[in-house]
C-alpha cells in the first residue's frame, strides 16, 4: 500500500472521526452551556425570591401598621360617633320636651278661656240656686193653710234642674283640666274608645282661644262640619289632641294675615276609615315644602318662632295609630291636612 492511498484512506477515517466527536462535543457543550445557564437563572430566581419575600414581609408589617392605626382611628371615631349620637339623643329629647311644653303653653290659654265658661255657669247656677232654697225656705215657714204646694214644687223642680246644670259644667271643667294634664305628661296614654268630632271641636276651640289670648286682634272664621254617624275610635286622646292641635295652631297661624282669614275642620267615614280634613286659607306651599313639611326641625316659621318638630310629631302619633297624614296645598290658595285613623 503505497504512502498517498493510505493517507487518503486515513484522512477520510480522521474526517469521520472529527464528525463523530463533534456529534457528540456539541450536545454536551450545549448540555454544559445550558446547566450552567439554568444554575446562573436559578441563583438570580432565588435572589430575586428572597428580596420578593423581604419585601413581602416589609408590605405586611407596614399593613400590620396600618390596620393597627385605622383600627385605633375606627374605636376612637366609634367613641366618638357616639358621644354625639347620644348628645344628639338628648338634644332631640330637650326640643321634643321644648315643643311639647310650647303646645302646652298655648293650650293652657285656650283652656283659661274655655274652663271659664262652665266655672261661670257653676257660679250662677249656684247663686240662683241659692236663692230659690232661700225662697223655698221662706215659703215653708208660712202656716200649713198659707203655703202654695205649687210654688214649692216648682222651686223644687228649679233647683234639681240647677244642680244638674251645676254637675254637668263642673265635669265639664274636670274634664278640661284632665286634659291639660294628660297633654302634659311625659309617659305613653292608653287608647280609648274617643269621640272623634267632641275632641276636634274641643282643640279647635281651645287653639282659638288661645291664639286670641296671646292676640286680642285676631280672629278667624271658623267652619265645621262632622259626620253625626261617626262611630267612636281608639285613640290615645292626649296623643290625639297634640296632633290636632298642633295642625289647627299653624292652620290658625298662616291666616293671621289674610284678609277673610278661614279655618275649617271635618270629620267622615270613608272606607272603614274615619277622615278628618283641618284647611286653611293662607299662603298655602310649593312643592318643595310639601316635600318637607313632615321632617323633623323644619320649619317655614321665622327663627325663635317655632322648633320644626310639630309636624314630625304629628306624623309619629298618627303612624303609631295605624293611620296616615298627607298633605294638599296651593300656592295663594290654602292647605288641606287629611287624616285617616282606621276604625278597627
Amino acid at each position: 500500500m503505497s504512502f498517498s492511498y493510505w493517507f487518503v484512506l486515513n484522512s477520510w477515517s480522521l474526517q469521520d472521526l472529527i464528525h463523530s466527536l463533534s456529534l457528540v462535543a456539541i450536545p454536551f457543550t450545549l448540555s454544559w452551556y445550558l446547566s450552567k445557564e439554568y444554575a446562573f437563572t436559578s441563583k438570580d430566581l432565588a435572589k430575586k425570591l428572597e428580596e420578593n419575600l423581604q419585601l413581602s414581609e416589609e408590605k405586611q408589617q407596614i399593613l400590620a401598621t396600618q390596620n393597627e392605626t385605622l383600627e385605633k382611628q375606627v374605636t376612637e371615631r366609634t367613641f366618638a360617633l357616639n358621644n354625639s349620637l347620644e348628645n344628639l339623643k338628648a338634644t332631640q329629647a330637650q326640643l321634643i320636651q321644648s315643643e311639647k311644653m310650647a303646645s302646652l303653653g298655648e293650650l293652657t290659654a285656650g283652656i283659661a278661656h274655655e274652663i271659664q265658661n262652665p266655672l261661670n255657669f257653676v257660679n250662677n247656677f249656684s247663686e240662683v240656686t241659692e236663692e230659690l232654697v232661700e225662697e223655698l225656705e221662706e215659703e215653708g215657714k208660712k202656716g200649713q193653710g198659707k203655703r202654695d204646694k205649687e210654688l214649692e214644687k216648682e222651686l223644687i223642680s228649679d233647683i234639681k234642674d240647677n244642680l244638674k246644670k251645676i254637675n254637668h259644667h263642673g265635669n265639664r271643667a274636670s274634664s278640661i283640666v284632665k286634659g291639660m294634664l294628660e297633654h302634659s305628661r311625659a309617659s305613653p296614654g292608653k287608647k280609648e274608645l274617643t269621640d272623634i268630632n267632641a275632641l276636634a271641636d274641643e282643640y279647635l276651640k281651645l287653639s282659638y282661644h288661645g291664639l286670641r289670648a296671646k292676640d286680642s286682634n285676631f280672629n278667624s272664621t271658623i267652619e265645621t262640619h262632622f259626620d253625626e254617624n261617626l262611630p267612636k275610635i281608639a285613640v290615645v286622646p292626649q296623643d290625639f289632641g297634640r296632633v290636632l292641635l298642633n295642625i289647627i295652631n299653624n292652620a290658625f297661624y298662616v291666616v293671621k294675615d289674610v284678609l277673610n282669614p278661614l279655618v275649617g275642620i271635618s270629620t267622615k267615614l270613608i272606607d272603614n276609615n274615619v277622615v278628618i280634613c283641618i284647611k286653611d286659607n293662607g299662603a298655602g306651599m310649593n312643592e318643595a315644602t310639601k316635600v318637607k313639611i313632615f321632617q323633623p326641625f323644619f320649619t317655614t316659621k321665622p327663627t325663635g318662632k317655632g322648633t320644626g318638630l310639630g309636624l314630625s310629631l304629628a306624623y309619629d302619633i298618627v303612624k303609631a295609630h295605624g293611620g296616615e297624614i298627607t298633605v294638599e296645598s296651593k300656592e295663594k290658595v290654602g292647605t288641606e291636612f287629611i287624616i285617616k285613623l282606621p276604625i278597627s
